[in-house]
This record gives C-alpha cells, sequence and structure tokens, in this order.
C-alpha cells in the first residue's frame, strides 16, 4: 500500500524495530493511522462485525491489525498490512496480506477432517442419549478417537504453515516449536499479523522498516486489548515464529 503523503526521510529507520517492545515507530504510526481510515470507511460493507458498527449485524469481536512499513526492490516505500487469526469476509479484502494456508488449494483434508469429527460428535451425543451398561465404554472410546483426529489434523494444519526467515531459510510452524519446553504450537500459531506481514516481505525481496500491531474494535473478552490501541506481538504464539524469522536480529533490529 503507497502513503497518501510521503512520510519524511528523517522517519525512515536505518533498522525495524523490536515486534516486542510497545515502542511504536511513528512511520508505523502513520502507515495505521492510514489503515485504520480504510477500515472505518469499508467495515460497512465487510461481513466481519468489530464492533464499531452499531448497524452491523452478528456477534461482535474485534480483531488485532498490524502494518509493516516495507522498501520494495526498487526502492519504493511503502506498506504492508493484514489481522491475526481469520475475519467473516471469505475471501478476505485484497488490502490484506493473507494467511499462509491457502484455503482454495488446501482446504480438502481440512473438510474431511471435520467431517470425520463431527461425526464421531453424533455418534457420541446419540449415544449418551440411549441407556446401556455398554455405551460408557463405547463412547469413552469414540471421545478418545476423536481427541486423536483433531490432535492429528492440527497437526497437519500446521505443517502447511511454511515461513520464510531474514535468510530465505524456510521452515514450518511445528518444525519451530520443537525447540520450546511444550514442542507443540499453540492453537492459532502462525495466523498472528506480524509472522504474516514479515514472510510476505521476505518472499517478495522487501525490506522490513518498522512494525506495530493495534487493536480494532470491541475490546478483547478479558479487557487487556482496547479500540484503536497499539501493543507488542504476542509471546506463546509469536515469540518462537518471529525469532527464528529474525534470528539474532530481533534484539538489534538489524535486516
Amino acid at each position: 500500500m503507497p502513503f497518501i503523503v510521503e512520510p519524511a526521510a528523517s522517519l525512515i529507520p536505518e533498522q525495524i524495530n523490536n515486534p516486542f517492545y510497545v515502542n511504536t515507530p511513528e512511520l508505523s504510526k502513520q502507515a495505521a493511522a492510514q489503515l485504520q481510515e480504510l477500515i472505518a470507511q469499508n467495515q460497512a460493507k465487510w461481513l466481519h462485525n468489530f464492533g464499531t458498527d452499531k448497524e452491523k449485524q452478528g456477534i461482535a469481536k474485534g480483531k488485532m491489525f498490524g502494518v509493516l512499513v516495507v522498501k520494495n526492490k526498487e526502492g519504493k516505500l511503502g506498506y504492508l498490512c493484514t489481522f491475526s487469526g481469520k475475519i467473516a469476509d471469505e475471501p478476505h479484502p485484497q488490502v490484506f496480506v493473507p494467511s499462509l494456508f491457502d484455503v482454495a488449494i488446501n482446504n480438502n483434508f481440512i473438510s474431511k477432517g471435520m467431517v470425520e469429527l463431527t461425526a464421531i460428535g453424533t455418534k457420541i451425543k446419540t449415544l449418551e442419549e440411549e441407556t446401556g451398561a455398554n455405551n460408557l465404554h463405547e463412547i469413552k472410546g469414540l471421545k478418545e478417537e476423536r481427541k486423536a483426529k483433531s490432535a492429528l489434523l492440527q497437526q497437519q494444519l500446521f505443517e502447511n504453515y511454511n515461513f520464510l526467515n531474514a535468510k530465505g531459510e524456510l521452515k514450518n510452524v511445528c518444525t519451530i516449536f520443537e525447540a520450546t519446553p511444550n514442542k507443540i504450537p499453540p492453537s492459532g500459531a502462525g495466523e498472528c499479523a506480524a509472522p504474516k506481514l514479515l514472510h510476505y516481505a521476505f518472499k517478495h525481496q522487501m525490506q522490513p522498516l518498522a512494525i506495530a500491531e493495534f487493536w480494532w474494535g470491541k475490546p478483547s473478552n478479558s479487557g487487556d486489548k482496547q479500540h484503536a490501541e497499539f501493543y507488542p506481538a504476542c509471546e506463546d504464539k509469536c515469540r518462537p515464529i518471529l525469532e527464528y524469522m529474525l534470528g539474532d536480529r530481533l534484539e538489534i533490529g538489524k535486516l
């Protein structure tokens, strides 16, 4: 996305800011302000209800958005933008960087897996409504089967999230999280804004200059996220991925 007003040269940093610190660069603030104006102008025609439009139908849910100011191969300044997780609009508005998981290509195993899990759930419900000594044993077995299938489906999904780092190396989320104490990626890993933005930048040979994330819409359930406020990248889902993507440059910020 181009800047409507070209930022002053003095605002262009030599190195990217650390996404885990709340020290939002002025350049990122300008990109975020432009994105917020775009969202405000277009959210009425988008399906997702962020909770900022009283006329909107459906459950209101705020979202974390991210901006990454970049220079392309020609040295032109602009910014990338996206959101964490999913929104009701699918396909999402083209202004946003897409998820690494391409639903159009890879949705077959997800659809098949969900059908199988639903069938097991239906069978469990039927057995629970019936009476019989053998039902408890069968129900327990089905629940264990459902849990195992769900875990396998989640792993297959994570294996489709392949991130580039600053060196041009490629790793999926499962491999990245093997080095963490829990070994297993938490739910939603790979769908946060910052990793998606950096991956897109590396893939298209863009130089990342400044990054920021802000919350848009109804406050989070815990109240720790408020409308239009800036926040650092999350620790549980993002830190292992961003440490891999930025390497030893995460602390010094250089790219």
